[in-house]
């Protein structure tokens, strides 16, 4: 097997590939309410202020601030109650000196006054009469209009994956439709004369296709739209063909298995014959991973994953996903889920090479231990078998039984 010339680090070989292609301006206005995940294609402003009114932070009384200066416990201040705040509509009468509203949580301050005493701070003493036990200052006990969004603020900007909070908050102003970046749609190419449907009994020297639906399963999951291109004979006319088929339909393509460094390698000869730049990376410093492609034709992404199950899961992780978030026009990614874990086992790596490994965690005590699972790269149920990814640094050689690690925990 030929040896590969420049083994780029990871964070470079990505740096190359995402700087060599820009993300798409296609978009689609769809019902917020549908739009969990999806990638704002344009800023969303607040139509008007949240809330309109000032309204009561507690339940008890809404009072002029200047009326209870003077309370104590041991000197209340005693003031007139001249009705209850109706919940869900304006009161209709005012505040006065010397007067106060019973008021609850969420309702609107009536005019005059400026301020809620918590009911915990009174003593109901009459229909009529409340004893006020503390003071308050003026906004005290108010979540005042506009506090929290004025109108024309910037509710999600642009480049943002929408969450369960956002989706609430464009509820809450209205915005029952919201335009986001359309799903990248990414072709997927299984390739070699050995792979078979998942359908078909493997005859002897066979395999399933696991990658085409383990790499499509991803792409959802990294807010992409799958198009499976089948299985391609190692054949290099007819990988083209399908690669060119691709690269004409869709935003994306990926292709899994033919990145090896030997002579039966077709992918990057593939990718070149289709227009410049072509590949732009062939070897990735990591484990496992190590003959990754990466490259650009007519300005849309191609990947080549390694034909191993698990190489090709991991590398998705670590090149689609960003590939795909980029094309979504993704502008404030945020951290993955990690996890600290205390190694059980000791890990050895090579200086220079970025390893993962796949961990089942476990909880003991008080914190989350993290068992290697000990694989080869063709074995997708030791995947199947984890809880998330452990990274041991390209500058470390090895991680001792006992260390405090950090575990990217699967989605």
């Amino acid at each position: 097997m030929a040896e590969f010339l420049n083994l780029l680090p990871p964070d470079e070989a990505r740096r190359r590939w995402l700087s060599a292609f820009e993300h798409q301006t296609n978009a689609e206005r769809i019902a917020t309410a549908q739009a969990l995940h999806r990638v704002t294609a344009e800023a969303v402003l607040s139509p008007h202020a949240v809330p309109s009114f000032n309204r009561a932070e507690v339940d008890g009384y809404a009072v002029r601030a200047s009326d209870t200066y003077a309370a104590s416990e041991g000197l209340p201040v005693y003031l007139r109650v001249i009705a209850e705040v109706p919940m869900g509509k304006a009161p209709l009468f005012h505040v006065l000196p010397g007067q106060a509203a019973l008021i609850h949580t969420g309702g609107m301050v009536p005019m005059g006054a400026n301020a809620v005493v918590m009911l915990e701070y009174t003593q109901r003493i009459s229909e009529s009469e409340v004893e006020i036990l503390r003071p308050v200052s003026v906004g005290e006990g108010l979540i005042l209009a506009g506090e929290d969004m004025e109108k024309g603020q910037v509710v999600v900007p642009a480049g943002m994956r929408l969450r369960a909070s956002e989706i609430g908050a464009l509820m809450a102003l209205g915005i029952t439709e919201v335009r986001v970046a359309r799903k990248p749609l990414v072709g997927i190419l299984s390739t070699g004369d050995e792979i078979v449907p998942p359908e078909r009994n493997p005859e002897p020297g066979q395999v399933r296709d696991v990658n085409s639906y383990t790499i499509a399963a991803a792409v959802q999951q990294f807010g992409g739209e799958p198009l499976r291109y089948g299985i391609v004979p190692d054949d290099l006319e007819a990988l083209r063909r399908r690669l060119l088929d691709a690269l004409e339909a869709c935003d994306m393509v990926v292709i899994t298995a033919g990145s090896s460094a030997s002579t039966r390698d077709m992918t990057t000869e593939a990718i070149n014959s289709l227009g410049a730049p072509g590949v732009l990376v062939h070897g990735v410093n990591t484990k496992p991973g190590r003959p990754t492609i990466l490259g650009v034709v007519r300005g849309k992404p191609i990947a080549g994953l390694p034909g191993n199950p698990v190489s090709a899961l991991i590398n998705a992780w670590l090149f689609v996903k960003p590939a795909l978030e980029q094309l979504q026009g993704l502008d404030h990614p945020r951290p993955a889920p990690l996890t600290r874990a205390r190694l059980r086992t000791n890990l050895a790596s090579e200086a220079g090479r970025e390893d993962w490994w796949p961990v089942r965690l476990h909880r003991v005590a008080n914190e989350w231990e993290a068992e290697p699972l000990h694989y080869k790269s063709n074995l997708i149920f030791k995947l199947a078998e984890a809880d998330g990814l452990l990274r041991v640094p390209a500058e470390a050689t090895g991680l001792e039984a006992g260390a405090i690690a950090e575990v990217m925990v699967w989605e």
